[in-house]
């Protein structure tokens, strides 16, 4: 896959600088690539057949990771999660390997306090059914959100606040309140690149 890729790249990225050297065109040679590439993928595309079924999941696992172990839990993570989940695969401290099936959501942000952490062992802030707040704005006033915490206090519930960023007297202040047991807190920055947020 990815290793049949690079050199591919690599020799056409090699003979191209070898022909433009020579003195061929450079736009020419771009063409080429275009219409070689779109000949291959047209190729592959004829060549190909979709791959469904459990065992067929698990019999193209089983080659990437030359296990067979490995190829059946790919496929039953596949199986659990769909096809729009995702499968994250991590090196195990033991010795077995295992699959386990986390529900919700994830992405690739932290906390934005060390205070908000819940499992000081593991760093991680762990929130069961709490309240989510999403927002595309920065929260520097913690009067902005003051009903809301207000209510969060007397159900007695947990909150994540997913924000494009937390500053100012806010972020003390909720930090302050999780560390007196007032609430349990996990505040986090909004995923995304520039200005374009996708919450």
């Amino acid at each position: 896959g990815t290793t049949t890729a690079t050199v591919l790249t690599q020799a056409i990225v090699r003979e191209g600088m070898k022909n433009v050297t020579a003195g061929a065109n450079p736009v020419g040679i771009r063409r080429g690539i275009e219409k070689a590439t779109k000949a291959a993928v047209d190729e592959l595309h004829k060549i190909s057949h979709k791959v469904e079924s459990k065992d067929q999941i698990a019999n193209v696992a089983a080659v990437s990771s030359a296990s067979k172990e490995v190829g059946a839990l790919i496929a039953d993570a596949m199986e659990k999660v769909g096809h729009d989940g995702v499968i994250t695969i991590e090196d195990s401290r033991g010795i077995n390997t295992e699959l386990s099936v986390v529900e919700g959501m994830q992405f690739d942000r932290g906390y934005l306090s060390q205070y908000m952490v819940t499992d000081n062992d593991k760093m991680e802030a762990d929130l069961d059914n709490p309240y989510i707040l999403i927002t595309d704005k920065k929260i520097s006033n913690i009067q902005d959100i003051l009903p809301l915490l207000q209510e969060i206090v007397q159900q007695g519930k947990s909150l994540l606040i997913i924000a494009d960023d937390v500053t100012g007297e806010a972020l003390p202040t909720l930090v302050l309140n999780k560390i007196r047991g007032t609430f349990n807190v996990v505040a986090v920055k909004a995923p995304g690149f520039g200005d374009h947020h996708p919450v």
